[in-house]
């Protein structure tokens, strides 16, 4: 029995080799010690969407808060300017009675001279979308980097300025007809900002565009709300159905109006895509002629019964065929100009004629002159009895009278 002292080192590396006997004891036994579970990979979280700068706190619809994103802008062509004087503001969607609705874009009047108009935009704040009143003042403010278009590129204004007391029009963007507005000019429009559709600013999908410094200063000046008109225009429209983004699919019928509150005056857009027509917009559908009735084929005649009505080409003149004249009755002319020829009355023996080619039968008159029926044949003629007839003995009278 060795009772010597262990070194340290034996003492120290003990442990170890406790391990390794245990281990291989297990190992040996048919038994294998598992280890602590590896931890689960967890990705780190997603970022959080970008808000938009909410600095704007003046809009009196700034409590409009909507879990949704508003649909995308729709497509349509600026209607003409009305007058001089008038400002254009482009279309956006609102949000009223449960959903989104369209508020055409239209031309409008300012307020007051010098002022501009800022449009109104929604941006995506603390996982809601909340919409920012557009405003009139003396610069364009910040919109979301929204590219309404017609000047409204998503950044400032190139649609026109004041000069003076007086507007002038760009007519690279404007609609304007220069006959009845003569101050306008022509400048390019450089746009810097990614043409699309989005109609928000913010959130998944929204665009990520911040206020510069001077658009900042602009949103510290005094402005001026949106004008009655304006508001009559926004009331009409939330109290359209058809306007309804439900209704009509992110394409209304009623896209821009000349003037605030007209959608049923002539001049109204409708959208790209948009099922119907603008309430304004002329009717495609071609209207008979004067002195046809509804429903008459072109070249048909009228003398005819809806179910006899033949189309004809335009401008060929339907041939009639001259019936044979018999012997000793008379012929029937045409009373006047563009009536159906009168048939003869039908002789037992004889054809009736009826005219060569295409088409119905030319239509009898209501009243033809000795109107037999069509079936029964005409009776063959007798012969009038002679007056004063011979009698059958002449011969025997003759010679009776020769004796007296």
């Amino acid at each position: 029995m060795n009772t010597s002292p262990k070194s340290p080192d034996h003492v120290a590396t003990a442990p170890i080799r406790a391990a390794i006997a245990l281990s291989t004891a297990a190992i040996l036994g048919g038994c294998v010690v598992a280890g602590p579970p590896p931890r689960a990979y967890a990705p780190p979280p997603p970022p959080p969407a970008y808000e938009s700068p909410g600095y704007d706190a003046q809009s009196d619809e700034a409590e409009v808060r909507v879990s949704e994103a508003p649909p995308p802008l729709p497509e349509y062509e600026q209607p003409p300017c009305p007058d001089e004087g008038y400002l254009w503001t482009p279309g956006y969607w609102g949000w009223g009675g449960g959903g989104y609705y369209w508020v055409p874009g239209t031309w409008v009047q300012p307020p007051r001279v010098g002022v501009l108009w800022t449009p109104g935009y929604w941006g995506f704040i603390g996982g809601v979308y909340l919409f920012h009143t557009g405003y009139w003042g003396p610069h364009v403010g910040f919109y979301g980097g929204v590219n309404y278009g017609y000047g409204y590129g998503g950044a400032g204004y190139a649609g026109g300025r004041w000069a003076g007391n007086s507007f002038a029009y760009n007519r690279t963007v404007n609609n304007v007809n220069v006959t009845n507005i003569h101050n306008t000019y022509n400048e390019t429009v450089i746009n810097n900002v990614t043409v699309n559709k989005v109609s928000y600013n913010g959130g998944a999908g929204g665009i990520a565009a911040a206020p510069t410094p001077q658009e900042r200063a602009v949103a510290r000046e005094q402005h001026v709300a949106v004008t009655p008109m304006q508001r009559e225009h926004i009331q009409q429209a939330a109290r359209n159905p058809e306007l309804a983004a439900r209704s009509n699919g992110g394409h209304p019928a009623i896209a821009a109006t000349p003037r605030p509150a007209a959608f049923n005056a002539p001049g109204v857009v409708a959208a790209r895509g948009a099922i119907g027509r603008a309430p304004g917009a002329p009717n495609p559908v071609t209207r008979p002629q004067q002195g046809q009735m509804q429903g008459q084929v072109p070249g048909a005649s009228q003398s005819q019964s809806p179910g006899q009505l033949q189309a004809r080409p335009q401008g060929q003149v339907q041939p009639q065929v001259r019936p044979q004249q018999v012997q000793g009755q008379p012929q029937m002319r045409p009373q006047g100009q563009g009536q159906p020829q009168m048939r003869p009355q039908q002789v037992q023996g004889q054809p009736q004629m009826r005219p060569q080619g295409q088409g119905q039968p030319q239509t009898r008159p209501q009243a033809p002159v000795q109107s037999r029926p069509p079936s029964a044949a005409p009776q063959q003629p007798r012969p009038q009895a002679q007056q004063n007839p011979k009698p059958p003995r002449n011969d025997r009278h003759e010679g009776d009278g020769g004796n007296r």
